[in-house]
């Protein structure tokens, strides 16, 4: 295989199609990388995407997301499913680097060729995600994966972006790990689509159970709506994971059977296709008159010159004028 710039994109394609790992790991990296060649990546794969389901993990760092997700993947390849696993791992605010540590914590998969498990640094994007983390999952989908697994950075209640990017959403907790209520405040009751109380052989789970099933009860469910169900797992043990899948495969069936898996697939693909225009925009910006014109306008707000509304309606006026 020739360098980046130059692969034969079509026929790494079909490799990753045939089941081979490193041309699935050569994709992901071309998609991580912003390359070039990365639209004709999305232009092999569309044919083959729509197909896999995609579920999100998510929760604090603690509750047992990468074990939990380690024992999907065995219930699920048990079941005959070819598997693919995104684990988000934060970056350093200093160096930017990443110990990308679930993926030593699935090893026991790693020869596993129905499996395939990428760590991606968060590199500093906010939600819990990586920037990268929606193309990843199109080439998962694209190379046949029935089931998709993102795992969260893990880093508490502002990480509700996994929601707008899977089809089921699961918010792990555990006993002693703080006030139920305060754990699932802000945003992340309203993405739950399943609970799930890890570690549930401790003392407090009944407790954190029972005070997740209060909140649920409380939230407004229209006629045939759904309502989240609390399960109990011990994930190091494999306890409770058949049943975890089993709601998985229901929730899917309601939402198929509702219309509501075709309106959240819409919407993944219109923020995909918005934030790749948005990319582009700012590309163009930052070339605009040789790169200066952004902070020629910037010092014209500062001396009170411009507004920063008209200042961006020039900016916009000057990038809508056809070129030439």
């Amino acid at each position: 295989m020739t360098r980046a710039g130059t692969r034969d994109v079509p026929a790494l394609v079909r490799q990753a199609r045939d089941g081979d790992a490193r041309s699935v790991a050569r994709l992901i990296t071309l998609v991580e990388s912003g390359t070039a060649q990365l639209p004709l990546v999305a232009a092999e794969l569309a044919p083959y995407t729509g197909n896999a389901q995609v579920v999100g993990l998510t929760g604090a760092p603690g509750v047992g997301k990468s074990t939990t997700t380690s024992e999907l993947v065995r219930v699920l390849r048990g079941r005959g499913q070819r598997v693919g696993v995104l684990a988000v791992d934060p970056s350093s605010p200093f160096t930017g680097g990443a110990i990308l540590g679930d993926r030593v914590r699935m090893q026991e998969h790693a020869t596993d060729p129905g499996v395939y498990i990428r760590s991606m640094s968060s590199r500093g994007h906010l939600g819990g995600l990586s920037a990268a983390t929606p193309a990843a999952v199109r080439v998962l989908d694209g190379v046949g994966c029935d089931v998709v697994l993102i795992e969260t950075v893990g880093v508490g209640q502002a990480e509700v972006a996994v929601a707008g990017l899977a089809d089921s959403t699961v918010v792990l907790l555990a006993p002693g790990m703080g006030d139920a209520i305060q754990a699932v405040k802000a945003g992340i009751l309203e993405i739950a689509d399943v609970f799930v109380v890890n570690k549930a052989d401790r003392d407090g789970a009944d407790a954190t159970v029972r005070d997740l099933k209060g909140m649920i009860a409380l939230a407004a469910t229209g006629p045939g709506g759904w309502r989240p169900p609390v399960l109990r797992t011990v994930a190091a043990q494999g306890d409770g994971i058949d049943e975890l899948v089993g709601e998985l495969g229901r929730h899917l069936e309601w939402l198929a059977g509702h219309g509501e898996l075709a309106a959240r697939r819409a919407r993944r693909a219109a923020a995909e296709v918005e934030a790749i225009a948005l990319g582009r925009l700012r590309g163009r910006i930052s070339t605009l008159r040789g790169g200066t014109r952004l902070t020629e306008l910037a010092a014209e707000v500062l001396a009170g010159r411009l507004d920063p509304y008209t200042a961006a309606d020039l900016l916009l006026d000057e990038l809508t004028v056809p070129s030439g």
